[in-house]
Parts: C-alpha cells; sequence; structure tokens
C-alpha cells in the first residue's frame, strides 16, 4: 500500500549527513528540517491557530495521551478529528502515548500487553497497549502518528534528576525508593528493546487508517550502542512510513545525546524522514540536523516562554530580571516576530510577568517559537546554499557550539573540521 505520506529530499550535504526537503501529508506539506511546537492538549498555551501559522510552524504535535483522559478520543472522532476540533488546517503528528504513561501516571504495572496507571484527571484506572493506542491515535486522526514503545530512563538511574529517580524505583516488582542497580538497568534496557519490537508488529497490525495516517517506527536502546544498532535493525526492517529516534534527553547531558544521535540517526533509511523526539536546545538541534535528523519536537519554547525565559540570537534572557526594568528595548532586535515586531519591550514584558498578565506569557511564546522557526529557516538556508557559516554569522548563540564533521560514511572529507566560525561546504 502507498505511503500516505512523501518525502523529498532536495539538498545534501558533503560534508555532514544533513538535508533539506520536504514532506507532503493529507493536510498540506511541511519543510524539512522541521521544529514541531507542542500542543500537548490539542491547543498549544495561549495561542491561536493563525497566531501559530505567523510563527511559520507548519507542522504540530498532539498529545495521544492527554487527549485520551480528557475529553477523549471518541468524542474528538465524532467532531471530525484534532484538526477540525482544534481548528489547525495543517499537518498534525499525535505521539503514542506510552511515554507519558510511564513518567507522569501513577504506574499500576507494565507488561507485555501495555501500561496500566491511573489518570491524571480524576484517578480512574486506564489501560493503555499497542492496540488501544493505536485506537486512539486513529480516532484523533493526526496525519503522522506513532507506534507504542516501551521507553524507560535512557541513562543509569543514579545519574537521573529526582523525578526520573522516582520512575525508576517503579520499574517492575522493585520495592518504593529501591532503583534498580546497574545490571537490573541494563536488563531493563534488554525487556525494553525486546518489547518494543513485539509492539511494533502489533501496532501495525492494529492500525486501523495506513491509508490515510503514516505510521512511524521508533528505535530504543537507551545509551547502549550495540542496543541501538539492534533496535535500528529490528524496527527498520518493517517498511514504514517513517522512523524515530525515542528515548533520547530523558536525563542525560548534551556529550550523551550527541553520542546516541550521531550513532543512531546515519543507521535509519535514507529515503524517509527521521525524527528526534523530544530535544530541542538549539546546539542540541544543530547537531542532530548535522547527524541526519529531519524532524524535532519539544515544549521548550512555550514552557520557558510561560516562565519568561526568552532565546535570543545572542543567547538566553530571563525577562523577570530587574536589569529589565526600564530597559525599552525588544527582546532580540533581529526577531520578526509579533512580540518584538509590534515592539513590546523588555521593561513592558517583564512588568506583564509580575503583575501576572496573561499577555506575557503570550508574547514570550509567540517570540520563542519564531526563534526557532527562525533557526530551522537558517540551517536550511545552510544546506542550501552551501555554506554553514551563514548559519553561525545569523546565530551568534551558537558560536560556542562544538562542531564535528559527521560526515557521510565514505566522503573524501570525513575528518574535515571546522570551526564554529568556518564555511562548510553543501552540495545538492
Amino acid at each position: 500500500m502507498a505511503s500516505p505520506i512523501q518525502f523529498t529530499v532536495s539538498h545534501r550535504c558533503r560534508t555532514t549527513h544533513a538535508r533539506s526537503g520536504a514532506v507532503t501529508t493529507p493536510h498540506g506539506s511541511f519543510d524539512t528540517p522541521a521544529f514541531m511546537p507542542v500542543g500537548t492538549r490539542g491547543a498549544i498555551r495561549g495561542l491561536t491557530p493563525e497566531q501559530i501559522l505567523q510563527t511559520g510552524s507548519q507542522i504540530i504535535l498532539n498529545n495521544a495521551y492527554h487527549l485520551l483522559l480528557r475529553p477523549g478520543d471518541e468524542l474528538i472522532a465524532r467532531r471530525g478529528g484534532v484538526h477540525r476540533f482544534m481548528r489547525w488546517d495543517g499537518p498534525v503528528l499525535t505521539d503514542s502515548g506510552g511515554y507519558q504513561a510511564y513518567s507522569m501516571a501513577d504506574i499500576n504495572a507494565i507488561d507485555e500487553d501495555g501500561v496500566t496507571f491511573k489518570s491524571i484527571v480524576d484517578g480512574a484506572t486506564v489501560h493503555l497497549g499497542p492496540e488501544r493506542s493505536m485506537q486512539v491515535q486513529n480516532n484523533l486522526g493526526a496525519d503522522i502518528i506513532m507506534t507504542f514503545d516501551d521507553c524507560p530512563a535512557a541513562v543509569d538511574p543514579v545519574t537521573l534528576n529526582e523525578s526520573r529517580k522516582r520512575l525508576a524505583a517503579s520499574w517492575e516488582e522493585k520495592d518504593a525508593g529501591a532503583g534498580p542497580s546497574p545490571e537490573e538497568y541494563r536488563q531493563r534496557l534488554r525487556i525494553a528493546h525486546e518489547r518494543t519490537i513485539r509492539w511494533l508488529e502489533r501496532c501495525v497490525a492494529a492500525h486501523a487508517r495506513p491509508d490515510e495516517q503514516a505510521l512511524f517506527g521508533i528505535v530504543q536502546g537507551g545509551t547502549d550502542p550495540d542496543l541501538r544498532r539492534k533496535s535500528v535493525e529490528a524496527i527498520c526492517s518493517i517498511d514504514l512510513p517513517g522512523y524515530a529516534i525515542g528515548g533520547v534527553a530523558v536525563g542525560e547531558g548534551p556529550e550523551t545525546i550527541r553520542s546516541v544521535v550521531e550513532l543512531t540517526a546515519p543507521l535509519l533509511p535514507e529515503d524517509k524522514p527521521r525524527y528526534l523526539m523530544g530535544v530541542g536546545y538549539e546546539r542540541d538541534l544543530v547537531m542532530a540536523v548535522r547527524a541526519g535528523v529531519d524532524m524535532f519536537d519539544c515544549v521548550l519554547p512555550t514552557r520557558n516562554g510561560r516562565n519568561a525565559n526568552v532565546f535570543t540570537s545572542n543567547g538566553p534572557l530571563h525577562l523577570r530580571n530587574a536589569a529589565y526594568a526600564e530597559d525599552d528595548a525588544v527582546i532580540d532586535s533581529s526577531c520578526d516576530c509579533h512580540c518584538c515586531g509590534g515592539g513590546f519591550s523588555r521593561a513592558y514584558l517583564r512588568h506583564l510577568f509580575l503583575a501576572k498578565e496573561m499577555l506575557g506569557p503570550i508574547l514570550a511564546s509567540l517570540h520563542n517559537i519564531r526563534h526557532f522557526q527562525r533557526l530551522m529557516v537558517d540551517i536550511r538556508r545552510a544546506i542550501r546554499e552551501d555554506d554553514w557559516s551563514l548559519l553561525f554569522r545569523a546565530r551568534p548563540d551558537l558560536a560556542e557550539v562544538e562542531i564535528s564533521p559527521s560526515a557521510p560514511s565514505g566522503s573524501e572529507d570525513s575528518d574535515h573540521h571546522q570551526s564554529p566560525t568556518g564555511s562548510q561546504s553543501c552540495m545538492n
């Protein structure tokens, strides 16, 4: 059966794995590399669909877990699906819901059938497995949907933050408060790897709308290189419209993220979109694009914006700081977002946050999303125009980013290294 999406690559980088192109879906196309703002509950907080479009966003992400709990996938299906329900005419991607079931709820059981957890809405017991995840996403009607995978923490629990330690402590048959040992952690990764493969097969069998919705497989394996390779081999042995790298940015540092992505991305099929799930810092996006990734999502722009943290081409700002009390400059003079283009000053924005006015988070969120979409534009231009230095001149905040060659296998320039201010050549 023909894929419901088409992926075309228009330019390829000669010295890295980066490429630019487009994905065409039943609800329109989006350029790649692409950044997807996250509309967890069918909305990007505080913003209308028109405002989201004005940021340059072409595709958004909805959260199947939250929409399952409220208002319910069947209710949304009766209203024509998420596009019609939220009045967004462009492409939509939904995640499978599994990650949230593991990380956000009180888990009662993780077993071969799926996850049984308590609803964060009313405390009711809910079961979510491969078949139910497919049913939910089929009902929601997104253009791209994700397989249900087993996503444990990606790193040894001794290095995790407190929330991740609590999650690790709930792993199968562990006593409350007792995290797994290193060997138990490695065994947990192996279980997750094997279970993800079995669940993928069940998702494919349960997917009721393959001619309308593109199902992406998810590669797991934590930080174990051998497991990552085995996961790629197994997941990609099933022909799907696209593939994702999961289990990244769940507690590990940037160097570990980098090692996983630079290993995994080039192993994924060349002719299919590659999606890195949940990664959003600028340095990580640039690294991942150069490793060959085409799609990204992250809550970072909007979550930070709601908390008065904004991104600029010269680095981040915290708008609550007293230093901005009488600062009449806009957040970033190089930005053309509604906030900066409209002349809203840092002093005014600081006032809005201190006064708890809704307009503050709205303007900061608009700016942050536009900041990331402008970054994608700059990255695509660097690939298209055969010159990475264009990106670093436009983005002084990336000046300290260490750029490795990430050269394609067999390239004559595989050991070529350029400083962030140097020029690197890309070709069609």
